[in-house]
C-alpha cells in the first residue's frame, strides 16, 4: 500500500493512527483554536498523528437559510493562521474547481465531499495543486467504484491521496457502514480513513436539517479501528447543540478527548495481532 504524505505527517499501515478532527464549520478562530489545541495535545500524549479540520463553506445544506460559513478568502486565511498557530497540518473541503488553487496554497490536505467524488474537473483541479487529496466515498457508490476516483487523481498527477468511508444510503434518512468495504478500499492501494461522525447522520431526517445518532459514534469508531483503517475523521465542538452546522452529529469535545484514549489502546492492540 502507498503512503499518504501530508505536510510533516505520513499516513499508512505502519504509521501511527491519524486523527482528522475539528468543528464542522469555522465559527470563529478562537473556537477553532480551542478545539485544535485540546485535540492536538491529546493526540501528542497518545502518540497519534493530528490534522486540524474545519470548513470555510458548507455548500451542501438542507435549507437555503442555514449558515454556510466565512467564505473562501476569509476562511482560508483563518485556516492558514490556525495551522501556523497550532503547528499541525490542516484540511478543508472544496466544492468547485476554482477553489482548489487557493485552498492548496493555504492548507495541506484537500478534501473532496462525498456528493462530489465523481466530479472529474474538481478531482483534476485538486490533483494539480500538488497537495495531498482526501476523497470521501459517495453514499451512492460501492467501495470498488472508488477505483475510478483513484485513477482520475493518478492520471491528473496526484501522488498522495486517501479515501474516506462515510456511510452508504440505506433507504430514506439512513446510512449504514460496510466494514468489509473498508478492506475493499484498502486493496485499491491507498490509506483509508473512516468518517466517524458523518456516518451517524440521518440525512434529511430533521426536515430542514440533517438529524443524527452521535451516541453510536464510539461504536463505529471502534469497529473501524479494529478493521485496520489508517485514519479517523471526527467532527467535534465544545457545545454541539449550539453549532451552526452538523449540530446533530458532532461529538462534544470532552467526549472526543476521552474516546481518543480508548481508540489509541485499541489501535495498539490491533497492530500487535
Amino acid at each position: 500500500m502507498h503512503q499518504a504524505k501530508i505536510a510533516n505527517l505520513t499516513i499508512g499501515p505502519s504509521r501511527p493512527l491519524a486523527i482528522i478532527a475539528g468543528p464542522c464549520q469555522i465559527e470563529s478562530q478562537e473556537m477553532c483554536l480551542r478545539v485544535g489545541e485540546a485535540v492536538r495535545d491529546r493526540c501528542a500524549d497518545l502518540g497519534l498523528q493530528y490534522i486540524f479540520k474545519a470548513s470555510f463553506d458548507k455548500a451542501n445544506r438542507s435549507s437555503i437559510h442555514t449558515p454556510r460559513g466565512m467564505g473562501l478568502d476569509e476562511g482560508l486565511a483563518t485556516l492558514e493562521r490556525i495551522g501556523k498557530t497550532l503547528g499541525v497540518p490542516t484540511t478543508t473541503d472544496i466544492h468547485e474547481p476554482y477553489q482548489a488553487q487557493a485552498a492548496g496554497q493555504a492548507i495541506d490536505l484537500l478534501q473532496i465531499p462525498a456528493f462530489l467524488c465523481r466530479q472529474t474537473d474538481l478531482l483534476v483541479a485538486a490533483a494539480k495543486t500538488g497537495r495531498a487529496v482526501n476523497v470521501k466515498k459517495g453514499q451512492f457508490l460501492s467501495p470498488g467504484e472508488m477505483s475510478n476516483v483513484v485513477n482520475k487523481l493518478t492520471e491528473a498527477g496526484c501522488n498522495s491521496m486517501m479515501l474516506t468511508e462515510r456511510g452508504t444510503f440505506f433507504g430514506y434518512n439512513r446510512l449504514v457502514n460496510d466494514m468489509p468495504g473498508l478492506e475493499d478500499m484498502m486493496e485499491l492501494g491507498w490509506p483509508v480513513c473512516f468518517d466517524v461522525t458523518h456516518s451517524t447522520q440521518l440525512p434529511g431526517g430533521g426536515g430542514t436539517h440533517t438529524a443524527g445518532r452521535p451516541e453510536r459514534a464510539p461504536l463505529l469508531a471502534r469497529c473501524a479501528v479494529a478493521a485496520g483503517v489508517q485514519a479517523l475523521f471526527i467532527e467535534t465542538h465544545p457545545e454541539p447543540k449550539t453549532a451552526k452546522s452538523d449540530a446533530a452529529t458532532m461529538l462534544p469535545l470532552t467526549q472526543t478527548l476521552d474516546l481518543l484514549g480508548k481508540l489509541a489502546k485499541l489501535h495498539a492492540a490491533v497492530k500487535a495481532l
